[in-house]
């Protein structure tokens, strides 16, 4: 399998599919998947020509499970080794929810300032800040990510259950019925990676404030979020990143959950496209 051996020694994991002379599009995946969330746009994509690539984080998927490093600066230069290993440019980097952070963090420290990013695009992202402060009243209490580490303490397989067959996909709404498969596969993917990248996780994408990367992050950005996100709310997300993105295109959905990537690929996948050909 291929990986890529970071500066501090972590081996890293990626997918590298099609046509090496295609423009490359770069997948980051959310807390505490692997790169094999993004199955339905990497199959897309490919199909419509594109050079896909995306990456298992350091301690989850099939990255190496170190027991250092689980911050969205490590998650920065990580994604920076595999550009720098393939040698990526005019690159699109899609970041879903922790991945959108460690777009938002690579875009401004990595991408552009080596000259190797075309576009970016942010679906249900962390940025600014997730936790709840007089900066972003709007922002989920400490209170909640202190359960979220106490529940995945306690019990992780039954924590990542609730998680996927609940809020994540909307599936706890009368009007989303349960599909199983997609819950096995988000637990499958999250037991995959190691409690302690997990557990370290949390932090990260709660805790850290991204306000700079956003205001620093000048080529064109689409920013993409359902208004039935129950994991990450949307006016403290997608609201403030169009607000802060100098280059921004914001896109609400309504109705749509956090998992919208996987459960409603027939409609984001086009407008993916729509906004990497525009």
């Amino acid at each position: 399998m291929p990986f890529v051996t970071t500066n501090d020694g972590t081996s890293i994991f990626y997918k590298d599919w099609g046509p090496k002379d295609a423009q490359p599009i770069m997948f980051h995946h959310g807390w505490p998947l692997s790169s094999d969330d993004w199955d339905a746009q990497l199959l897309y994509f490919l199909a419509h020509g594109f050079r896909v690539i995306a990456h298992d984080r350091r301690g989850h998927g099939r990255s190496q499970q170190v027991d250092f490093g689980h911050d969205i600066d490590h998650y920065a230069a990580d994604a920076a080794a595999v550009v720098a290993h393939l040698d990526l440019r005019g690159a699109v980097h899609i970041g879903h929810s922790t991945g959108g952070g460690e777009v938002a963090r690579y875009v401004a420290k990595f991408g552009q300032p080596q000259g190797r990013v075309a576009k970016a695009v942010l679906v249900a992202a962390i940025p600014p800040l997730m936790l709840k402060t007089d900066a972003t009243p709007g922002g989920t209490p400490i209170e909640v990510f202190d359960g979220f580490r106490s529940a995945l303490a306690a019990n992780r397989a039954e924590f990542f259950r609730a998680v996927a067959s609940g809020p994540f996909y909307g599936f706890n709404r009368p009007d989303q019925p349960p599909q199983p498969g997609v819950v096995d596969n988000w637990w499958r993917q999250g037991m995959m990676g190691s409690a302690l990248a997990h557990y370290h996780g949390i932090k990260a994408f709660s805790e850290t404030d991204q306000t700079a990367d956003l205001k620093a992050i000048t080529v064109p950005t689409l920013v993409m979020q359902g208004d039935d996100d129950q994991v990450v709310p949307y006016g403290n997300a997608a609201e403030l990143q169009a607000r802060l993105l100098p280059n921004a295109t914001l896109k609400l959905y309504p109705s749509l959950s956090h998992g919208m990537l996987t459960v409603n690929a027939d409609i984001i996948n086009p407008d993916l496209l729509a906004f990497i050909r525009s």
